[in-house]
């Protein structure tokens, strides 16, 4: 009885090996079956686009307490709404951060993080918006510039002289054609003296105007100066946005 005891014993015991190595194996062949797949990317929210309620743009466009200057309400109601500051898909084709100038279609992209949206401004283009295009680098940034005609716009007017350089400028203001920010365009380390600057005449956005750069609404400046990463990359096309480059 003590034998078959044992004997029952022993067969249990290898019975279990048996059937744990039986599992431990098809352990394995399971695990080497199963297709490994990478883990899904998270989904970016979708950020709404086009225009703001008037509720919001009242808020957006409304007078404001800047720097030591009052800078007056827009009447907005006004301006062709195509021109109001509004997040849009982004037609630009450039990466995050970086930011677009269209001359023909008076706009100014700053492309958003993920790269497929980007705040667009209504700008109005002066003579000197239309001298350069290209690539450079948003180099430096002023709260409240100083304007300073340069010497061949104080020929043409020769009543802008006491606001030339060796004068010192123009003093901050909202009358100043500087507006409450000006972002400064250099080249392989030179300034290309192309600037992106606010201006108190909001009736020139969308336009073309005798004299600047590119210019935005006060309070859309104040806002892209805000946003614009630092050195940020900056892309000014004077033909159509995504029109197929002139052939050599």
């Amino acid at each position: 009885m003590t034998s078959s005891l044992q004997l029952s014993r022993r067969t249990f015991v290898f019975g279990s090996m048996a059937a744990s190595a039986a599992l431990a194996g098809c352990t394995t062949t399971t695990t080497q079956n199963v297709e490994v797949r990478p883990e899904p990317r998270p989904v970016q929210p979708s950020l709404p686009t086009g225009v703001a309620p008037a509720s919001e743009l009242e808020l957006r466009y409304a007078a404001v307490q800047d720097g030591g200057h009052l800078i007056p309400a827009i009447p907005f109601q006004q301006m062709d709404p195509k021109y109001y500051r509004q997040r849009v898909a982004n037609p630009t084709g450039e990466p995050a951060g970086t930011v677009v100038v269209d001359t023909p279609g008076r706009f100014l992209y700053l492309v958003e993080a993920g790269g497929r949206t980007a705040m667009r401004y209504g700008v109005g283009i002066g003579r000197d918006g239309f001298a350069w295009e290209g690539e450079g680098i948003i180099h430096w940034r002023q709260h409240w510039p100083r304007w300073k005609p340069p010497a061949d716009m104080i020929a043409r007017q020769p009543e802008l002289a006491k606001f030339s350089v060796e004068n010192g400028g123009m003093e901050p203001g909202v009358k100043n054609p500087l507006g409450a920010r000006a972002l400064y365009i250099f080249q392989n380390g030179q300034d290309t003296l192309y600037r992106l600057h606010g201006s108190p005449q909001w009736r020139s956005i969308g336009k073309a105007t005798s004299s600047g750069c590119v210019r935005l609404i006060n309070q859309d400046a104040i806002d892209l100066y805000d946003r614009v990463p630092y050195h940020a990359r900056i892309v000014v096309h004077q033909s159509p946005l995504g029109a197929a480059p002139a052939e050599a």
